[in-house]
């Protein structure tokens, strides 16, 4: 028997759903990207210290 292999554009599909399924517009996901901004942000500023 053959092993199966996840293929890429089969890998990108899925991330992109559980993406999509955890912001469910566009708001949340720009609502994400700026909380994940955030974060960095502060990381860097307590980096500083």
């Amino acid at each position: 028997m053959r092993a199966r292999t996840l293929k890429p554009i089969h890998a990108a599909a899925a991330l992109a759903v559980l993406l999509l399924a955890g912001c469910n517009t566009v708001e949340g996901i720009g609502k994400d990207i700026q909380k994940a901004g955030e974060a960095i942000e502060n990381a860097g500023e307590k980096g500083k210290k």
